[in-house]
């Protein structure tokens, strides 16, 4: 009788040395780490700046929307072991072609939109497609794509409009069942109730004397908060999502179970685009021009956002709440050092020492779930 209690004890220190194991290999833990700590140190030092005033967090939220509407994309096709280096060409190709079909050629801005999302979803494929074909690396084929649209997102105006960057799409968008879509807002009368109540800031002054300061939800926000929705419900509910992980973690094993390998990777390619496409329609809608130079470098920092999500780099490992995660800190930090006055540029550098540090970490992770080293 004396054995059970013991083994009993046994199996229930396994058990919390297991739970615990567990915690620490999850791919969210260091954007969680990082999230808490970057709030905790601009609490600290921004907090008296406005930061956290509803025009501060409104502020933040959409920078960081920005970020996690590209690494929802670039996040699932990590995990299926590729990477796409043409996002930031893509999100200024597409804003670009909305801007020629409205603008130039005055298509309603409805059609504009759909077609430009036909055309860089086809894109995104035609990038898988090379890239299952011919077994080259996506970095090389991605990297080609990123200087082919970049090329013509600056050869297209100039040689029609004569110049870089297209206004008036702001004027073609007016009453168009679309573009509310990307452009608009909700809950705009929640917010005035809020303002109505004192509960938020309005205007002291002028003609906007009495109105709430932040009047609604961006819908670059919401569409943010929709993909990771999805993007997570699809690789943690479906069997698509157990597929996307088998591509990434062992391609050739994940074929002879029965995985549709290429399919999936092509699949991805075609979502990241699509991201990349709602981020460049809600940019130019919201600021009503397009011009040659947008994306740049978003490629980068979607990659980084998923790194710190907890992604590996090697594929088969992440988690889109993670990638969210790393976006919503990049955003926070952004915009955290100009509320603390510190210099924007020190932005960069802070992007190259998370990257480091993210790498460090998911490195320690792999060998902690592979056993090595």
């Amino acid at each position: 009788m004396s054995d059970t209690p013991t083994q009993s004890h046994t199996d229930e220190r396994i058990k919390t040395r297991s739970r615990l194991r567990e915690s620490l290999i999850r791919p969210e833990l260091g954007g969680m780490i990082g999230t808490i700590v970057v709030f905790a140190m601009f609490f600290l030092f921004a907090s008296d700046s406005g930061m956290f005033s509803s025009q501060g967090v409104m502020n933040w939220s959409q920078v960081s929307a920005q970020f996690m509407i590209i690494a929802v994309g670039a996040c699932l096709l990590m995990i299926a072991g590729e990477f796409d280096l043409s996002v930031g060409s893509m999100i200024g190709f597409a804003g670009m072609m909305i801007a020629i079909f409205s603008v130039t050629l005055g298509w309603p801005i409805w059609v504009a939109i759909l077609i430009t999302f036909l055309v860089c979803t086809l894109i995104g494929a035609l990038n898988g497609y090379i890239v299952v074909r011919t077994g080259l690396p996506s970095f090389i084929v991605t990297l080609a794509s990123l200087f082919i649209l970049r090329g013509f997102t600056i050869f297209f105006p100039q040689t029609i409009e004569r110049k870089t960057i297209i206004g008036g799409i702001s004027d073609a968008a007016v009453g168009d069942w679309l573009a509310p879509l990307f452009g608009g807002k909700i809950l705009t009368g929640l917010f005035v109730w809020l303002g109505e109540n004192g509960l938020i800031a309005t205007f002291d002054r002028g003609s906007q004397q009495g109105k709430p300061v932040v009047d609604g939800i961006p819908m670059l926000i919401v569409w943010a908060l929709a993909l990771v929705v999805v993007g997570h419900i699809v690789l943690t509910r479906t069997r698509f999502g157990n597929w996307i992980f088998a591509a990434g973690g062992d391609a050739q094993a994940a074929s002879y179970a029965g995985v549709p390998v290429n399919r999936v990777k092509i699949l991805m390619f075609m979502f990241t685009a699509f991201c990349a496409t709602v981020f460049a329609t809600c940019q130019v809608i919201e600021f009503g021009s397009a011009g040659a130079d947008r994306g740049l470098l978003k490629e980068f920092e979607a990659i980084i956002a998923v790194v710190i999500g907890g992604a590996l780099l090697t594929g088969g490992y992440g988690s889109v709440i993670g990638a969210a995660l790393g976006a919503l800190i990049f955003g926070v930090v952004q915009q955290g050092l100009f509320f603390a006055g510190v210099e924007s540029s020190l932005f960069r550098v802070f992007l190259g020492v998370i990257l480091l540090f993210a790498v460090i970490l998911n490195t320690y992770v792999r060998r902690l779930i592979t056993g090595e080293r």
